[in-house]
């Protein structure tokens, strides 16, 4: 009976053993250190492409350590640490232990990470990101208390994400199956992706990393997410079809909705006029040195088509209403203001980056065009109306 046992102890042991190292194969570790951080609590959180999902949750030890350890994702994912309303964003892409070490005073501001060169690259990003919305937000404020024009307040504003966008392509371009070539890309600003996916230039991170993604991580929700963002952006770009915006359901029309006031201070909505007809829709601010001969193009076009069914819905991001109003008073299409100028929620939604921005709508309803350089308005509006 005692060597039976004994056998039987001897082939069990090295059996758990196999077990555990199975599991640990399935799992990442993410541990560390916040100085002074003694009783508070830290938590790890999934960032999904659609939501933040609270994945697990300590409190830290007399030594402030921590430990977190989770299934490891099939394709790069991405996690944050919480402490109160601050994150240190990680990445993982493998079985791994990634060790952060951090106090309570600095926390995401001055952190050391061991373990994993690409959570190293996703801090260098966020830290970029961070500076560059604190140069867009400085701008903001100048262009509120008047400090600068309107046309110094875009001018500024496109220097500020262009040097993001020069920076972030290092992490994007050498490896574009990287965890950082994703998050470089899908980097915002108050809600606004900084590289706009229907921008000709910009489409070109989002194609590189889309193909890679789509060799490397095919059943991915990440990797579908963005081939349907690269898919749809490209589409509209060649004016094959709508742009697949993600937009909620009115009546079959696939764009964001408007309704906005006009001169009358009636609030007039997209979608009730226009109907069966193409119509721009166009981006602006009156205050803008370029505006008078946008609006002379535009007029141009307009007078030439209108009988045949070019419909005009002018959105304003003017800051000063009086303004807009004497400026728009003798337009002969829609016009409307968004109180909200360069705040807009509207504009957000349509990722604009630069005015004067337009979108053609078919006759179907469907977002066809979008339109930054209007050299050949008259040839895209030509392309619809027939």
């Amino acid at each position: 009976m005692r060597n039976k046992n004994l056998i039987i102890t001897v082939i069990f042991i090295p059996f758990i053993w196999i077990l555990a190292s199975c599991s640990d194969k399935n799992q990442f570790t993410i541990e560390g250190l916040v100085k002074d951080g003694y009783g508070k609590m830290i938590y790890l959180e999934n960032i999904t492409t659609s939501s933040i999902v609270a994945l697990d949750s300590a409190k830290l030890d007399k030594s402030g350590r921590f430990k977190f350890k989770h299934e490891r994702p099939s394709a790069p994912d991405f996690y944050r640490l919480r402490m109160n309303n601050r994150f240190i964003n990680v990445s993982v892409d493998s079985t791994e232990t990634i060790t952060i070490q951090t106090d309570t005073v600095v926390f995401a501001h001055n952190y050391t990470i061991n373990g994993s060169p690409e959570t190293e690259k996703i801090k260098e990003l966020t830290f970029l990101q961070l500076h560059t919305s604190d140069a867009y937000n400085t701008l903001q404020k100048q262009y509120d208390s008047r400090q600068i024009t309107v046309d110094e307040y875009v001018e500024k504003m496109n220097e500020v994400l262009d040097a993001y966008k020069t920076k972030a392509l290092d992490y994007i371009y050498p490896n574009p199956a990287s965890a950082a070539a994703y998050f470089a890309l899908f980097q915002q600003i108050n809600g606004l992706l900084i590289f706009d996916p229907y921008d000709k230039k910009d489409i070109k991170a989002y194609g590189a990393v889309a193909n890679v993604w789509n060799q490397y991580f095919p059943d991915a929700v990440r990797t579908k997410h963005l081939i349907g963002i690269y898919a749809g952006a490209l589409k509209t770009i060649r004016g094959e079809q709508s742009s697949g915006f993600e937009a909620k359901e009115m009546s079959g029309k696939d764009f964001f909705d408007i309704s906005l006031p006009s001169l009358d201070d009636n609030e007039i909505r997209l979608t009730g006029v226009g109907e069966g007809q193409v119509t721009l829709v166009d981006f602006t601010a009156y205050e803008l040195k370029e505006s008078p001969a946008h609006n002379r193009s535009l007029n141009v076009v307009y007078d030439k088509y209108r009988s045949q069914g070019l419909y005009i819905y002018q959105v304003s991001l003017d800051r000063d209403r009086h303004f807009w109003k004497n400026a728009a008073t003798n337009l002969p299409w829609t016009c409307v203001i968004d109180p909200a100028s360069i705040y807009s929620d509207i504009a957000k939604k349509y990722n604009i980056t630069t005015i004067p921005t337009a979108f053609i709508l078919s006759r179907e309803g469907e977002i066809a065009e979008r339109i930054e350089n209007f050299d050949n308005l008259e040839q895209l509006v030509l392309k619809y109306i027939k």
